[in-house]
C-alpha cells in the first residue's frame, strides 16, 4: 500500500505526458486498447448494477442523485457558464480557445465534484443518521454490499451528469474554433468538409485534444467520491463537504509544498512529505499542461491515472469498511 501512494505521490509531480496529435494519431493500436478498457470498464459497472445485489442499491442511489434538485441545476449551471464562456473574449491574442478548454474542464470537474459529495453525503450520512440504512440491512445486504452499491451508484450519477456537460463542450469547442476566427478576422474554416464528407480537421482536431482530459476529470470526481463516502460513514453533511474542499485543495498544492521545503527543515519537510503521501495525488489528474500545450494526453499516462484511480478508490472504500464495519446503526 505504501508503495502505491509513494508511486501516486511521485507522478502527482510530474506534468501529464502528451504527444503531438500527429504521433497520437499514429498509434491507434494504444487508443484502441484505451476505448477497449473504458469499455470493458462500462460493462462492468453496468452488469454489477443489474445482475448482483449490490447492483440494487447502486440504482437506487443512482435514481436518488438524479431526483435531487441539485443534479438539475448543476447541469443548467455548467451549460449556460460554458455557453458564457464561449462568447466572451479572453483577450489572450489568439489563445482564447485554450483558456476556454481549460476551464471548460474546470466547469466539469467542479460539477462533478459537487454531485459527488453532496450524493455521498445524503445518501450515506442521512441514512446512517436516519435510520434507513438499518431496514436496507436488514434485508440479505452486508454492509460491505451497501457500501460499494453507494460508491457505484454515485459514479453512475456523475456519468450521466458529465454525459451533457461533454456533449456540450466539445459541440461549443467545435464552433469557437470558427467564432475566434471570425472575431480575428481571420480565414473562418469551413463547418463541415463537403470534399472528404467529413468534419473539418481544423475544427475537428481542437475538439479531440479535449477528449482524452475529460477521462483524468472523471478519474479526479472518482477518487474524491471514494474518500467522501468513506467520510460518510462516521460524520454529517457539512462536516463531509469542509473536509471533501480541504483535501482537494491541500492535495492539489501538496507537490508545490514538497518541492519547497525539499532544502528547509526536517520536521516540515518530513510533515510535507506525509501529507503529500498520505493524501490522494489530484495532481497526477491535472490537465492543464496538454491545455495549455495543444496536445492529446499519451494513452499510457491515461491508463496509469485508471490504474492509480482504481488502487487508491479501492483503498478509500476499504478504509469505509472499517469505518462503517462497527458504526451503530440502531
Amino acid at each position: 500500500m505504501g508503495n502505491i501512494l509513494n508511486l501516486g505521490h511521485l507522478l502527482a509531480q510530474a506534468p501529464p505526458v502528451a504527444v503531438p496529435p500527429q504521433a497520437a494519431m499514429a498509434n491507434n493500436y494504444e487508443w484502441g486498447l484505451v476505448l477497449g478498457v473504458a469499455l470493458a470498464l462500462l460493462t462492468a459497472l453496468v452488469s454489477v448494477s443489474y445482475f448482483t445485489r449490490t447492483g440494487i442499491i447502486a440504482r437506487s442511489t443512482t435514481m436518488e442523485a438524479t431526483r435531487q434538485p441539485l443534479f438539475l441545476l448543476l447541469m443548467c449551471l455548467a451549460i449556460a457558464l460554458m455557453l458564457i464562456l464561449g462568447f466572451v473574449p479572453f483577450f489572450t491574442f489568439g489563445e482564447d480557445i485554450k483558456m476556454f478548454k481549460a476551464n471548460g474542464l474546470a466547469t466539469i470537474l467542479t460539477s462533478g465534484i459537487l454531485l459527488a459529495v453532496w450524493t455521498a453525503s445524503t445518501s450515506i450520512s442521512q441514512e446512517i443518521e436516519g435510520r434507513t440504512a438499518m431496514t436496507l440491512l436488514s434485508k440479505p445486504i452486508n454492509r460491505r454490499q451497501f457500501i460499494v452499491g453507494k460508491y457505484l451508484g454515485i459514479l453512475q450519477a456523475v456519468l450521466l451528469l458529465m454525459l451533457p456537460l461533454v456533449i456540450a463542450f466539445c459541440a461549443l469547442i467545435y464552433y469557437k474554433i470558427g467564432y475566434d476566427a471570425r472575431e480575428q478576422s481571420k480565414e473562418i474554416p469551413e463547418f463541415f468538409d463537403l470534399e472528404n464528407m467529413r468534419p473539418n480537421m481544423d475544427r475537428l482536431m481542437p475538439m479531440l485534444q479535449a477528449i482524452p482530459p475529460m477521462f483524468l476529470v472523471f478519474c479526479e470526481i472518482a477518487v474524491l467520491a471514494a474518500v467522501s463516502v468513506a467520510i460518510s460513514t462516521r460524520v454529517p453533511l457539512v462536516v463531509n463537504m469542509t473536509s471533501c474542499f480541504t483535501i482537494f485543495v491541500i492535495a492539489h498544492i501538496a507537490p508545490v509544498l514538497v518541492q519547497q521545503e525539499s532544502g528547509g527543515l526536517e520536521p516540515v519537510r518530513f510533515v510535507a512529505n506525509l501529507i503529500a503521501i498520505a493524501l490522494p495525488g489530484l495532481e497526477f489528474f491535472n490537465t492543464q499542461t496538454a491545455v495549455s500545450t495543444d496536445t492529446i494526453v499519451a494513452p499510457v499516462y491515461l491508463g496509469t491515472a485508471v490504474l492509480y484511480c482504481a488502487c487508491y478508490s479501492t483503498m478509500a472504500i476499504l478504509l469505509a469498511f472499517i469505518l462503517f464495519e462497527d458504526r451503530d446503526l440502531a
